[in-house]
């Protein structure tokens, strides 16, 4: 159900009383093949999800975010002034702002009509991973109040089974002062033993994410992650854990750009479509 539209703050309007113009986040249109690809993949999630009636919209995270941002931008000022976007981290919030739309939060708005959002790898069965740019925590937040929620990515990202080409493994958010006792539980109990505490490049000391918590990145062997909902629940019961970047059951449909500019969707009820590339 569409939010109603008398919820929303009004977009910023111009001296003349028009809607402020809209600036699209891509201003490089010399885009490669794969960034071809991953901009129809996005334009198409945009135009099969993003309705008129829709009012309240997640924008998550990742590369193929900003060309999400880009097709939600050229539907127009009038189209987007009664919208509002809610952002899973700091990239999208600065997409949002800087892209001329209306900024919201979660909090005020905890029931969002569609989400779409990037993801670390999507498995058949469209359970994911999200969590590489620790932003994970939000991520679910918006994807569970999300009516609809998708998932737009690159070929690379659509596997078989979760951690065959994204090997850090799964991310988990945990409060600071409990990460060793979660990492001696990953080790000894899960059956992570290469579990570590996910550390700055540059800065001295572990990532800190947005909520003031650390990351702990646990790699499991691929028999545990063909039951990823199993793994994902036995994390999230570990006293420290915040949230756990595993993604289940969540996605109604994943987009991926393909590496000759085609894009193939994958739905939850198990179809497959592609769409080629664009003539030249």
């Amino acid at each position: 159900m569409a939010s109603p539209a008398s919820q929303i703050r009004p977009m910023f309007l111009s001296r003349y009383g028009q809607p402020a113009k809209l600036v699209s986040p891509i201003q490089d249109q010399n885009l490669s093949v794969l960034e071809k690809s991953k901009q129809l993949a996005a334009w198409t999630a945009v135009d099969h999800h993003v309705k008129s009636e829709h009012r309240v919209i997640g924008i998550g995270s990742g590369s193929t975010v900003p060309y999400v941002v880009e097709r939600i931008v050229q539907l127009g000022a009038e189209a987007n002034q009664e919208r509002v976007f809610i952002p899973t981290g700091f990239q999208s919030k600065q997409l949002i702002v800087s892209s001329g739309l209306n900024l919201g939060d979660v909090d005020e708005y905890p029931t969002i009509d569609v989400t779409l959002d990037g993801a670390d790898e999507v498995d058949r069965e469209l359970n994911c991973i999200k969590g590489g740019g620790a932003c994970h925590l939000r991520e679910k937040v918006l994807a569970e109040a999300a009516n609809t929620f998708i998932l737009v990515a690159d070929y690379r990202k659509n596997v078989e089974y979760l951690g065959t080409n994204f090997t850090p493994g799964i991310p988990i958010e945990v409060v600071p002062f409990a990460y060793a006792k979660v990492l001696q539980n990953l080790h000894h109990i899960l059956g992570s033993p290469k579990a570590e505490l996910r550390m700055a490049v540059k800065k001295a000391g572990p990532v800190v994410t947005d909520n003031g918590n650390f990351v702990i990145d646990a790699p499991f062997d691929l028999e545990v992650m063909k039951k990823p909902y199993t793994i994902m629940a036995q994390i999230k019961m570990l006293t420290g854990v915040v949230e756990v970047g595993v993604f289940c059951n969540m996605a109604k449909a994943a987009y991926f750009g393909n590496e000759d500019g085609s894009v193939t969707i994958r739905w939850n009820d198990g179809r497959v479509e592609q769409v080629a590339a664009p003539s030249q």
